[in-house]
């Protein structure tokens, strides 16, 4: 059971996708500084795409970093043959404006699966000023939310709900389906109508039309599919990365706690053993 632990932010969200569905492969737009790409777990084939990537962490070892737009990564490259598969987790975080984001949803839907989980930044902004088109303050989410009434509106069959974590939420969808062409079919309209849409369109209830549920780990888990994609390798793949980030000196202090802990357990089933032996 996940609990009813709430999240402090969105990365720690994040970072309970990743752990929870063990993707084998998984899609990140808007890398930045790496910090949410850090959060693929060993094993997981990764493809971060950034224009300026300012990495300051280093990268999981199966992640590759692709410095161009996303609409230009797509145009150049097959998502499905670099991953050596469907893209199991995705997570959509560059240009916070609706239409981007809504092409870097079109483009990766046709590389996913009807299991796969996509995730989409911003969704839940805090007020019209972080919501605006044009940046005008540090914290900036930009009119990504539109896309959620876009979904619900051209999309109902999709799975879609947005989660109360700051700063500006995050939107968890399911039941993609790589064959669908509404959305690209439709895009010039979609644009004609929903860029212009103002803020107060939510004055009339905002948790309604942006599908507001709350941040915590019970309501996400049961957002998520009911088994991880990886379910054999979990244990071995959590326990790696508690390790990651450890300097040598950790993980030799954690070799030798690992090595105490053993011994200890191999005296207690001898001595129980013995015990029982008799004379």
């Amino acid at each position: 059971m996940a609990g009813n632990r709430s999240f402090a932010a969105y990365r720690e969200a994040l970072d309970f996708v990743h752990t929870t569905v063990a993707p084998r492969t998984y899609v990140e737009t808007g890398v930045s500084q790496g910090g949410s790409l850090a959060f693929a777990l060993p094993g997981t084939r990764a493809v971060g795409i950034d224009p300026k990537p300012k990495l300051d962490r280093p990268i999981p070892r199966l992640a590759s970093i692709y410095p161009m737009t996303s609409d230009e990564f797509f145009e150049r490259h097959d998502l499905s043959g670099l991953l050596g598969g469907p893209v199991d987790m995705a997570f959509i975080d560059g240009m916070h404006l609706f239409e981007y984001a809504l092409r870097d949803l079109i483009n990766i839907e046709q590389h996913c699966s009807p299991d796969s989980v996509l995730l989409v930044h911003d969704c839940y902004p805090p007020d019209e000023v972080t919501a605006a088109r044009e940046r005008t303050t540090r914290r900036w989410s930009g009119d990504v939310w539109k896309l959620v009434p876009c979904l619900r509106e051209y999309r109902p069959e999709l799975r879609l709900a947005t989660l109360d974590v700051a700063p500006t939420g995050l939107a968890v969808i399911t039941g993609l389906d790589p064959g669908s062409r509404v959305l690209a079919e439709r895009y010039d309209e979609i644009c004609e109508r929903y860029v212009p849409l103002a803020y107060g369109v939510l004055d009339a209830g905002k948790p309604e039309a942006l599908a507001r549920v709350p941040g915590d780990a019970g309501t996400l888990a049961e957002l998520l599919p009911d088994r991880p994609f990886r379910e054999h390798g979990r244990r071995a793949l959590l326990a790696a990365r508690s390790l990651r980030g450890l300097s040598v000196s950790g993980l030799r202090a954690h070799h030798l706690l690992f090595r105490r802990r053993l011994r200890r357990a191999r005296r207690r089933i001898r001595d129980r053993l013995n015990a029982g032996s008799g004379p």
